[in-house]
């Protein structure tokens, strides 16, 4: 399952606005920051395990429209920010939609046992002998 064989491409809405931050006049007259539009539920490309699992863990990026939105605006270059919203995107479905991998549970070791009550029995030594000073 690779999320870069398909084309969402033509599921993209994208929307360029002037960034913010430092940049001189370059900021004040270029619309160089690009905001990325996914819909999950109206996608054709994704299966309906897909889209719920993508509701689930991304419920912070969707907005009630059920769109996804990323955004870039670290270059200041218009078609850079694109190329790296659309990486964005494609690396936060592939987060998403992986399995999560399943935990095995061991034992401890014969030594971490025997070490661990090693050093319970010092720890009982020491307050033993701390009550009979005391006396």
């Amino acid at each position: 399952m690779n999320l870069r064989d398909r084309d969402f491409s033509n599921e993209f809405i994208f929307q360029a606005t002037r960034s913010s931050g430092p940049g001189g006049q370059n900021v004040n007259k270029v619309s160089s920051k690009v905001e990325l539009r996914f819909n999950v539920k109206e996608s054709q490309l994704l299966s309906e395990e897909e889209k719920i699992v993508l509701t689930e863990k991304l419920i912070n990026k969707i907005n009630k429209e059920d769109e996804l939105i990323l955004v870039a605006q670290t270059d200041r270059s218009q078609l850079k920010n694109k190329e790296a919203v659309i990486e964005k995107f494609y690396l936060l479905l592939e987060k998403a939609l992986m399995p999560k991998k399943k935990r095995f549970k061991t034992k401890p070791t014969k030594g971490s046992i025997e070490k661990r009550l090693e050093s319970k029995r010092v720890r009982a030594n020491i307050k033993a002998n701390r009550k009979e000073t005391g006396e």
